[in-house]
């Protein structure tokens, strides 16, 4: 079972989104889905996590 959400994205990320076959979006669901699901079933509080994102991969905007 699933439920849509609303986020907001960069428009190039949209775009791409939008752009993709079924098949694909359906992938990338898949992963947006198990990446928030690893973050928030951490002990780290999001700040730690998003602390950890920005040193291997600059700042976050």
């Amino acid at each position: 079972m699933t439920d849509a959400i609303t986020i907001a994205v960069d428009p190039d990320l949209a775009a791409v989104y939008r752009a993709a076959s079924d098949q694909d979006r359906r992938k990338l669901d898949l992963l947006l889905n198990l990446r928030l699901r690893d973050v928030t079933r951490t002990d780290e509080s999001l700040h730690d996590v998003m602390a950890a994102i920005t040193q291997t991969r600059g700042p976050v905007a």
